[in-house]
């Protein structure tokens, strides 16, 4: 293997089948998994997140799964930090590290080696925004992010409005979009990237039934027991997909109907975002999950193409 630091990724939106594929694949390459989902770090929060059966991970080692509480803050920053001290460490024992998941701002921060510059605060112009936010709502802000910095409301959800806030804070601090306020180093890693997808209407499907399964499976207990706990929808956290409209019918606003039909449109739509970010980076190579229905074949080729990047002589 070179001494180069190798990584590897398999990335694409969610509920096309990473999590399963990647186990195969890591398998293959006795590799270990560092999760790539912004909401996977979080404690208690495991069926509306899709996290990996604890039986599949001492299959396959996982790292970056249930490292914090769900009132605690954890940054791209943080996750940057610690998914480089583990790559770090896996390539020096001669692992592979394979990046999995949907998270586009976390995959682009290790992948292009982001520098993230601290940036000065103004709280007049947050209590500003949390007014206009409390006033007109959160799409209004995201549909004024959207014109001022599109490429970065792309890769961050149009729920997450303390994201949304700092954007538009730092837009309004320097007159830059803050997607560009980032330095990159593309090259840090010999990097082996492997997207997967489906037909959007397939996918749809997918979402749609998945979020059904969810349901089945216990997520409207899931989200009681974290209430219980004393996690409220504040959090940002509890601000995600399937636990704020949860959130929402358990307090009344919402019918079962309307709760079940709103968690698989924003769900679909947050599939949309990501492919329409991953598929920017040119270095990924994609396979079309729904052309392979041998998952064996398609396992087969994924491994072939990794090695073939991150063995060298």
């Amino acid at each position: 293997m070179s001494k180069v630091n190798n990584l590897a990724s398999i990335i694409g939106p969610t509920a096309v089948g990473k999590s399963e594929i990647s186990l195969y694949v890591a398998q293959g390459l006795d590799a270990e998994i560092l999760s790539c989902d912004s909401m996977q770090v979080y404690k208690g929060m495991d069926i509306g997140t899709a996290k990996v059966s604890p039986q599949k991970q001492m299959e396959v080692k996982h790292h970056l799964i249930d490292i914090v509480n769900p009132d605690q803050e954890y940054t791209v920053v943080d996750y940057q930090t610690d998914a480089q001290k583990l790559i770090k460490q896996l390539n020096k024992n001669n692992t592979i590290p394979i990046l999995v998941g949907g998270t586009g701002l976390y995959y682009q921060a290790v992948v292009d080696d982001y520098t993230f510059y601290p940036m000065e605060t103004r709280n007049e112009i947050r209590e500003k925004w949390e007014q206009v936010i409390s006033e007109k709502g959160l799409e209004y802000a995201y549909e004024y992010l959207k014109k001022i910095d599109n490429d970065y409301a792309k890769i961050i959800s149009n729920n997450d409005q303390r994201r949304i806030i700092r954007a538009i804070e730092v837009y309004e601090i320097t007159g830059k979009p803050f997607s560009t306020m980032q330095n990159l180093n593309p090259d840090k890693y010999n990097l082996s990237s492997v997207g997967l997808y489906l037909e959007r209407q397939e996918l749809y499907a997918k979402i749609n039934n998945r979020v059904l399964d969810m349901l089945d499976n216990g997520l409207i207990e899931e989200v009681i027991i974290l209430r219980k706990n004393g996690y409220n929808q504040d959090l940002k956290s509890m601000q995600s997909l399937g636990y704020k409209q949860i959130c929402y019918y358990l307090d009344g606003f919402l019918t079962k109907e309307q709760m079940i039909s709103e968690i698989q449109r924003d769900t679909r739509r947050f599939a949309k975002r990501q492919f329409t970010w991953f598929n920017k980076d040119k270095r990924i190579t994609w396979f079309d999950v729904g052309k392979h229905t041998n998952k064996e074949k398609l396992v087969e080729k994924i491994l072939k193409h990794m090695e073939g990047q991150l063995y060298k002589v």
